[in-house]
Order: structure tokens, then sequence, then C-alpha cells
């Protein structure tokens, strides 16, 4: 179903409900269904789960890797784990391209998931495309957020891609324009743009990510926030060290957007939802609202969730053994 809190955004509400029956209409060669495991592994989902919760107790930063790590892996070529797989002779795959190397993790603790699940299940049933999702779910359950269904029954990609995940996943230096076109790209809308960037509500970013913005874009950053984070990140040193994208890094809730509104957006591609031109956009308005009713964000988070959830390109590929190879 379309988002429950398009209010005034006729525009907006109309192209979500069109993209959403095309992802609908695609993902036909290859249904999708919430009880895809119910019958022949019941176990699947609670195996799953209980090992994101341990992972998130130990590291609760764990849970904003796995969730970007379903992110990243459903804008190349669709949900599909192709992210997961290692390089080969024959392609070289998306954990070295530019949005990923140094920065996308989580591949130890899928692996831990895929082993659990198989051991629940008795055999290889559940795919690795299938792990990613239903993980991301659980660390956003663990750390404070919505639970929402998630389909399942996708299979797992034979190849990877490292030119389309280098073309595919938004940068976080991204303008306004280039980051609707880009969801759009993936049949996804503005309104989902906003709402799926609030998983920035989670976890941390590189210096190498946000540098740019601290040395050179005062007139839209917090005057204390730049030079809070200069220390830590300065103009030629510190690629790796961490800051994090909202002041609640480990819970999720509407604080993303609340930093938003003072100026204080980690990312570039963040703050351009609130100042991404000259004149007010939606996306301004959609940041006003979120920040007042986090319980419509939460909400519209699931349903986009759900959304993104939907991207697949087919019913080929396998259900592999390892999620790093190609069985």
């Amino acid at each position: 179903m379309a988002s429950r809190s398009c209010f005034s955004f006729s525009i907006v509400c109309v192209v979500a409900v069109m993209a959403f029956a095309i992802l609908a209409t695609a993902s036909n060669a290859q249904p999708l269904d919430p009880h895809f495991y119910d019958k022949v592994c019941p176990a699947a989902l609670p195996a799953i789960r209980k090992v994101v919760e341990e992972a998130v107790a130990v590291e609760p930063r764990m849970g904003a890797s796995l969730l970007r790590l379903h992110f990243h892996d459903c804008f190349v070529n669709g949900c599909d784990g192709s992210i997961l797989l290692d390089d080969t002779p024959l392609f070289t795959g998306e954990k070295k391209a530019a949005p990923n190397v140094n920065s996308v993790r989580g591949f130890d603790v899928i692996d831990r998931i895929k082993d659990a699940v198989n051991a629940a299940c008795g055999g290889n049933v559940v795919s690795c495309a299938d792990v990613v999702a239903v993980a991301a779910r659980d660390s956003v359950v663990a750390l404070g957020g919505p639970s929402y269904d998630v389909l399942l029954g996708r299979r797992d990609a034979r190849v990877a891609s490292q030119a389309a995940a280098n073309k595919s996943i938004p940068a976080p230096t991204m303008d306004l324009d280039g980051l609707v076109s880009n969801f759009a790209s993936h049949g996804l809308t503005a309104q989902d743009l906003v709402v799926l960037s609030g998983g920035h509500t989670l976890g941390f970013s590189r210096c190498t990510n946000f540098r740019d913005r601290l040395y050179n874009e005062t007139a839209t950053l917090d005057a204390s926030l730049a030079a809070q984070l200069r220390g830590p990140c300065p103009l030629a040193a510190g690629d790796d060290n961490l800051a994090p994208l909202d002041p609640t890094p480990a819970r999720f809730d509407g604080g993303y957007y609340g930093s938003l509104l003072r100026s204080r957006g980690l990312l570039h591609s963040d703050q351009q939802l609130l100042a991404g031109g000259p004149s007010p956009s939606p996306t301004d308005a959609l940041v006003r609202f979120y920040a007042a009713n986090p319980e419509a964000f939460r909400r519209d988070f699931a349903d986009a969730m759900v959304r993104m959830g939907g991207l697949i390109t087919g019913s080929g590929g396998e259900i592999r053994v390892d999620c790093r190879k190609v069985t």
C-alpha cells in the first residue's frame, strides 16, 4: 500500500502509488511472500533474529551496518545478495566499489546468520538475499524501530558488478536533483528518498564522506558542529574517523530530521533534503512533517522498506550455501 501520511503531497502520493504498482508487477516474475518459509522452515526467521540481536547487543553500530548492507544490495540490480559476493576471475564484485570499500560491513554477521539458519532448517533453503533483508528489519527493531513484514522468496545472484554499484548507489555528495533522479531510477519517489534517508537516525559515517561539507559548506552547516568535527576530521588525514549521523546513533527515533532543521545534517546529501534549492520543495515539507510527527516517520519508514525490498530483477538465481561464493 502507499504511504498513509501522504496528506497534502498529492503529486508525490500519486507517483508513489504508481511506483509501488510497477514494483508489484515486476515481482510477479518471482513472487515474494512474507510467509514464504512458514512451511518449509518455520525456524528460519527466529534463527535470524537471534543472531542479529546478539550482534547488536555486542556492538549497537552493527544494526546500522546491516540496514545499510540491505540498502546497498537493493540499489544494485535489485535485492539479490550480490553485494555479498567476493571477486572471482569472472567478475569484480561490489565490495570494492567506491560506495562500499572500507565502508560497508557486517559480512561476518551475515555468515553467522546463514550458518545458524541452515542448521535450524536442516539444509540450504533460505537465500542470502532474504537473510540480508530480514537482518535489516531485525536490526531496526533491535534499536527501537518499527517492525514490518519482510517479503521473502528472493533468489541469490550469480554475478556482481563493481561498475553497477558505482553507478547505482547514491553518493553522500549528491545534490537533491541527483538524489531524486537516482531514487526514481529504482521506482522510488521523493517521499521514499526522505523516509529511507531517515535510516541515518542510526549509525556513523567516515570523515572522508563529510570532510568537504565541514570546510566548504559553512552556509548550510551549524558552526558549532563544524568546529566540533574538524578536530577528528582534518583536511588531510583521518579518512576513517567516525562521526554519528544523528545525536542518538544507537536509537531509532526522529532526531535525524530535527538535526536537518538545525543545519546539523552530517552529510551533504542529508542536508540537501531541506536545503536543496532556492525555493521550498516537497522534500522540505516532508522533513518538517517527520520532525514533528515521529510516529508517522516510523510507519512510513516501515512501508518504504517493504517497497525497497520489492526491488528484484527476475526469477533466476540460486540459493547459495556460502553467501560469499556462487554455488
